[in-house]
């Protein structure tokens, strides 16, 4: 069989296309391993920081992540847990608001979901409660709840002691709570590492789930007399609306603890979850947070 000089020059053509369009194709995916090797590690103010891959636990990114420090309001995270971890729970079982919880709410100056003493509320809409108005009252309704004794004391303890096992369990060696909602006597600190790993062993709750992503809610509640009320509740998590993907988690902040956050989101089907703790200011905690997970989805 005889090829003429065209059929040679088609030939030499092909090969020549095909050869250069597979270099391209090599080339863009070795540049864009590179990028990914060479992406600048992100600068954040918090003192503080760490992210990691929600499916498979690997680190992401790192700063002080072992470093124990104050956690704020974060610690209602594990408070939530440990409510949801309770053996045949009844989400729809009802509270009956004490004056102890608005007493303690007033002496500490905390944050309150503004419960009304003599209410019913029911252990769900304690959770929003807790967590999207970050009610201290809340927290503290919860663990009256699920805490073990005689008295309201004793079962505020056992309630705490639940929150340190729920930590052990985890393999946490940085962690300790000594307080159902932040405001502690001191002993209260995680890390950025083991706050992001107690989140993401919460966020295996669906209720957890649906609680952390909601931006406000409205809960009708029955009253002293057997009437009803509407309680509303706005979260605390800005990153809901400010950020693509966001599903929680849950802010924090005080003297110590300054500006904390723990956050997750979700892009693409992979879910990344972190946490910043000891930010400057509500505003660079924000964009701590933004820095390091928009670093985390690209690697």
């Amino acid at each position: 069989m005889k090829i003429g000089i065209k059929g040679i020059n088609r030939v030499t053509a092909t090969a020549t296309v095909a050869l250069t369009a597979g270099a391209v194709i090599a080339g863009s995916a070795f540049a864009s391993t590179a990028q990914a090797a060479t992406l600048p590690n992100p600068k954040i103010t918090a003192a503080g920081g760490y992210v990691m891959n929600n499916g498979t636990a690997k680190s992401l990114f790192a700063k002080t992540a072992d470093t124990r420090r104050s956690t704020g309001s974060t610690t209602k995270i594990m408070t939530a847990k440990v409510v949801l971890s309770q053996k045949n729970l009844n989400l729809d079982s009802k509270v009956t608001i004490q004056k102890a919880y608005s007493d303690y709410i007033v002496s500490k100056g905390a944050s309150s979901a503004r419960l009304i003493v003599g209410d019913k509320v029911t252990v769900r809409q304690l959770l929003y409660g807790l967590m999207l108005p970050s009610g201290c009252d809340a927290a503290y309704a919860l663990a009256d709840k699920f805490g073990s004794g005689s008295t309201r004391a004793a079962r505020v303890k056992s309630f705490i002691g639940k929150m340190n096992a729920q930590a052990k369990s985890l393999g946490l060696k940085n962690t300790h709570f000594d307080s159902f909602d932040g405001i502690g006597k001191g002993s209260n600190y995680s890390t950025p590492r083991d706050l992001t790993k107690i989140a993401s062993s919460a966020m295996k709750h669906s209720t957890f789930r649906s609680v952390v992503k909601t931006k406000s809610t409205k809960q009708k509640v029955t009253t002293k007399s057997g009437g009803y009320r509407y309680m509303s509740w706005s979260n605390t998590n800005t990153m809901l609306s400010s950020y693509s993907g966001a599903i929680g988690v849950k802010t924090g902040s005080g003297p110590t603890a300054k500006y904390c956050l723990v956050f997750a989101a979700t892009r693409n089907g992979k879910t990344v979850i972190g946490t910043v703790l000891a930010s400057t200011s509500a505003a660079n905690r924000s964009a701590d947070m933004k820095k390091i997970m928009d670093y985390s989805f690209k690697k």
